[in-house]
């Protein structure tokens, strides 16, 4: 069983077949997508928008350093450049002119290098005093009025030597500088704002993200579930109940992580890092072609890393199943363990399970420990190019000390994405692998086709005739052998022969949960292939020979979906004489029933089976081996029932226990898949045949099955 389970694929590559198909159950969601998109959006432009916001802060109110020019100095003999640049910063828009001085700020101009501003400053056009340029509001005239000689004026701009201006006190200096301060204060609001905006949009995107996510599990467990219970019994039967069940959980999970934490944040991180790429280019193109420069190891770095990740979240994923797969053996089977002495050699190998668990454990550690540190470098590394060569323009006027602040950050930006696709590309793939397992099972279709269309418009009778059956669960591997018989509306049959020789089987061909190989059966004159499946079920209905209860109530159990009240769940009971035990429960039929019905014996839960058949009133019942776990005691109150209930109905019983079957109206004695002998009891132990030999072997030989 190990091996069975760990031959499945564990990690699978990129596919974009199940890529659409996942994507496809977002298709009820339009609306919650579009949700997720602006949020995504907005929340992303909020944090590209931060940095530039600093960048002003820095270039309009904490380091404010202005290019004096001389609007009256001659300009003979300045190159192109030179004057393209002069007048670029004369008709800027944050340029202040007061007399014959005008004060444009630095990083008015991107066209401005250090060599021109070398040229304008030997041609006399820059005036090399160093100036605060500023409007003057009413406490700044006031500190005006008081030292009229440090400063020039006109209309609504000011200027002042930074020498002067360092001569005042602090509290002149801010009153000077209160336009800054006020503009300091309104960009930090606007931050502010956009930073609560960020969380909103944020928060919206994560809860809707996640929401589509539980939608998607949800519809996704209720297709599956209903594709798995409409499947026949041969597919279930070769699908083990623990794969099925992580279909429904396991791999559902990892299709809600792609959705949750591997497609919203592969977007997110690939917007910013797109976006912060225009950022750059439009702040500086010289800048961000250094940050372009060192990208290559780092793609390299990230692929090698994707690579290496893959294969040890493969390995440690085999080695994890092969532990589960263990301990759900050993664990299951621990009794037989301990009674032969087992618990050494199975510490020992699950030992080594556990050592190879912990080995791709490791090697998984060592990839990612490995390349976290590695795009840190990186990011270092590009961070401490940008400095130096942001310095360097800042030093030669082409870059502002705050767009230099702002890549900083941007770097930091980019950087953490980069590390986050890395990391989630495993999850990618394990969510691939999972989709893959999760359409593999949807796309089977093994169900016992529902074709019949001709539904029984009276009473049925219970006539049943088999008609040539052959039948195998395997190819090549046949179990009814040509079977032939009927059964009169009314009749009791009971069928018997050795173990192997097809009775049970004739339960699951007659209620159509396998269907045959040739030959017909029908009901009523009616071929069952003919019959819709949920009339044939209703109107054939087998007592299993597992009985099986589900966890709930006893009330619950008996009428299993039906309508009934109190009084007719409680009729039931009586019927086969279930309730006096049941009333002697601790909740009489309100009582729960634990998971497999543990809490109650084999044999009053096959009595609750049987009233759960009466309760569903068939036309025809089958009892499957109904009574052998059930006590002498139980088996006579099953028999008193059984002969009032049965009266009127056609009955089928399969059993070992020969004297559960002396009264039926016909034995059919079964022999490797052919009928053999048929008759009544007395008819039967006359002739000396099979069944008399079977009657023999239980009560003259004293073995009774």
């Amino acid at each position: 069983m190990a091996d069975y389970f760990e031959s499945e694929e564990i990690v699978k590559g990129y596919d974009g077949a199940i890529f659409k198909r996942i994507l496809s159950y977002l298709g009820p969601y339009k609306g919650l997508v579009l949700l997720v998109a602006f949020a995504l959006a907005a929340s992303t432009l909020g944090d590209l928008v931060v940095p530039i916001i600093a960048q002003r802060v820095i270039d309009n109110a904490l380091v404010t350093r202005f290019l004096v020019i001389r609007t009256n100095a001659g300009r003979a003999g300045l190159s192109a450049a030179a004057e393209s640049s002069l007048e670029e910063l004369l008709e800027a828009a944050g340029t202040r002119k007061i007399g014959n001085l005008a004060f444009a700020p630095q990083g008015q101009n991107s066209s401005l290098t250090g060599r021109v501003e070398e040229e304008l400053a030997d041609a006399g056009v820059l005036d090399q005093e160093r100036w605060y340029a500023f409007s003057p509001g009413e406490e700044a005239g006031a500190v005006m009025d008081r030292y009229p000689g440090r400063f020039i004026r006109e209309g609504d701009a000011a200027a002042i030597k930074n020498a002067d201006l360092e001569a005042l006190s602090r509290a002149e200096i801010r009153a000077l500088r209160s336009g800054d301060l006020s503009y300091l204060t309104r960009m930090v609001i606007i931050a502010l704002v956009i930073l609560a905006l960020v969380f909103v949009f944020t928060f919206i995107q994560t809860w809707t993200t996640d929401y589509i996510g539980q939608l998607v599990m949800k519809d996704m467990r209720l297709e599956l579930f209903r594709k798995t219970a409409s499947q026949s019994t041969d597919f279930l039967s070769r699908h083990p109940v623990g794969r099925i069940v992580t279909r429904l959980t396991g791999d559902v999970e990892t299709i809600n992580e792609f959705f949750t934490s591997v497609l919203v944040a592969f977007l997110k991180d690939l917007s910013v890092m797109a976006g912060v790429l225009v950022v750059l280019f439009v702040l500086s193109p010289k800048l961000a072609l250094v940050v372009l420069l060192t990208l290559p190891p780092v793609l390299v770095a990230t692929s090698i890393s994707r690579v290496k990740s893959r294969d040890a979240f493969r390995r440690q994923r085999a080695a994890s199943s092969k532990v589960n797969s263990y301990l759900s053996e050993r664990l299951s089977g621990v009794q037989v363990v301990q009674l032969f002495r087992g618990e050494q050699k199975s510490r020992r190998e699950f030992g080594e399970r556990n050592q190879e668990l912990l080995d791709a454990s490791l090697k998984e550690m060592y990839v990612f420990a490995t390349f976290r540190p590695l795009v840190d470098w990186f990011a270092t590394i590009t961070t401490s190019a940008v400095i130096v060569v942001g310095a360097m323009l800042v030093l030669d006027l082409s870059v502002s000390l705050g767009v230099l602040f702002a890549f900083i950050s941007l770097v930091g930006m980019f950087y953490a994405p980069v590390q986050d696709i890395a990391e989630k590309y495993t999850m990618l793939q394990s969510a691939m692998a999972g989709g893959e397992r999760v359409f593999k099972l949807l796309d089977t279709e093994e169900a016992i086709p529902n074709t019949g269309k001709r539904p029984f418009e009276d009473t049925v009778r219970g006539h049943i005739e088999f008609d040539d059956v052959h039948f195998s669960y395997k190819k090549g591997e046949e179990i009814l052998k040509g079977l032939s018989f009927r059964v009169n509306p009314g009749e009791m049959a009971a069928i018997v022969g050795y173990t192997g020789a097809g009775k049970t089987t004739i339960t699951n061909v007659l209620a159509r949960l396998w269907d045959l190989d040739s030959g017909e059966i029908r009901l009523d004159g009616v071929p069952i292939k003919e019959i819709p499946l949920d009339e044939l079920r209703r109107s054939a209905l087998p007592v299993l020979q597992d009985v099986f209860l589900f966890s709930g109530t006893v009330a619950e159990n008996i009428s299993l979906g039906l309508p009934l009240t109190g009084d007719q769940v409680e009729e039931a009971a009586r019927a086969v004489h279930a309730h006096e035990f049941i009333s002697r429960l601790p909740e009489g039929y309100r009582t729960k029933l634990s998971e497999g019905a543990t809490n109650i014996s084999s044999g009053q839960r096959q009595l609750i089976s049987f009233a759960r058949v009466i309760a569903h009133n068939p036309a025809i019942v089958i009892l499957d081996e109904a009574t052998s776990s059930i006590d002498t005691e139980t088996e006579h109150l099953i028999q008193l029932g059984m002969q009032r209930v049965l009266a009127g109905r056609t009955s089928i019983v399969i059993a070992h226990r020969l004297s559960t079957i002396r009264h039926a109206d016909r034995i059919l004695v079964l022999s490797g898949g052919r009928l053999v002998e048929q008759g009544r009891h007395d008819e039967l132990i006359s002739r000396g045949g099979l069944y008399a030999t079977l009657y023999r072997l239980q009560y003259e030989g004293g073995i009774e099955e």
